[in-house]
């Protein structure tokens, strides 16, 4: 085997290095991204819209997505160039971050629908009660 050979797979090997440790980090920062659990299940308001405002608030997955793309970005063209010797581990935890952005966003718009309908159901149940008395 020539010099060369030996240095393009020395130099392969430590890319391939690099690219997980790439799409680590990406996954790493996602999972920094998510919402705090105690954020999502605590929270502190006077009324229903007020509760539904800061769970809506709390359900931000804010750059996770961004960082998973990144991740599978890396992952993809690792895998493509068969770089990784076992990326079974890489592809589960991206499947993971992405059902769980995707769960996250999901209960997000469920209750963004909720905050924009309470109010109209409490003002129906106002005239109710005004037509009653």
């Amino acid at each position: 085997m020539s010099q060369a050979t030996l240095d393009d797979d020395e130099l392969f090997t430590e890319a391939a290095s690099e690219m997980r440790d790439d799409v680590e980090a990406s996954l790493d920062a996602a999972h920094e991204s998510l919402p705090d659990a105690e954020t999502v299940w605590e929270v502190d308001a006077e009324n229903t819209l007020g509760v539904l405002n800061a769970l809506r608030s709390a359900l931000d997955v804010g750059d996770a997505r961004d960082d998973l793309r990144d991740a599978k970005k890396w992952f993809t063209m690792g895998k493509k160039a068969d770089a990784f010797e076992d990326a079974d581990d890489l592809e589960a935890e991206i499947a993971e971050v992405e059902d769980i952005i995707a769960d996250i966003e999901e209960a997000s718009e469920q209750v963004g629908d909720l905050a924009s309908t309470v109010p109209q159901l409490k003002s129906a149940l106002e005239e109710t009660d005004e037509d009653d008395a």
